[in-house]
């Protein structure tokens, strides 16, 4: 995995932000490679944020995985179908090498279908 610049991870944190001051909800985002089967461990580390509002991104390039979950109080406010669409615009951003644009785009998207 080509690593981030310190600009780029800035970036990504201020998407971060932005998402859960417009939404409600609380964004995370994993970066790296999984520890086992991917969607297993997007949960697992979901289940670590503790927070029934919390949606977190899972991404490994290498891998090519995308994952994004969602907990309860999330889920209702984000459904499968808004999850689904997100996830396809964000790999095809990654498909053309916009990793932290498609990052970006993609908390954007999650935030607003899910504003309060």
């Amino acid at each position: 995995m080509r690593a981030i610049t310190a600009s780029q991870a800035h970036d990504i944190r201020t998407a971060v932000r932005d998402a859960d001051r417009l939404s409600g909800l609380r964004f995370a985002v994993y970066l790296g490679p999984a520890r086992g089967r991917a969607r297993q461990f997007a949960e697992r580390l979901h289940a670590a944020l503790g927070d029934d509002r919390a949606v977190l991104i899972f991404v490994d390039p290498d891998a090519r995985a995308l994952e994004i979950v969602t907990g309860p109080r999330a889920r209702a406010r984000l459904s499968d179908g808004d999850c689904r669409l997100v996830a396809m615009s964000m790999a095809t951003t990654f498909s053309g090498g916009g990793l932290v644009t498609g990052l970006m785009r993609g908390l954007s998207a999650l935030a607003d279908h899910a504003r309060l």
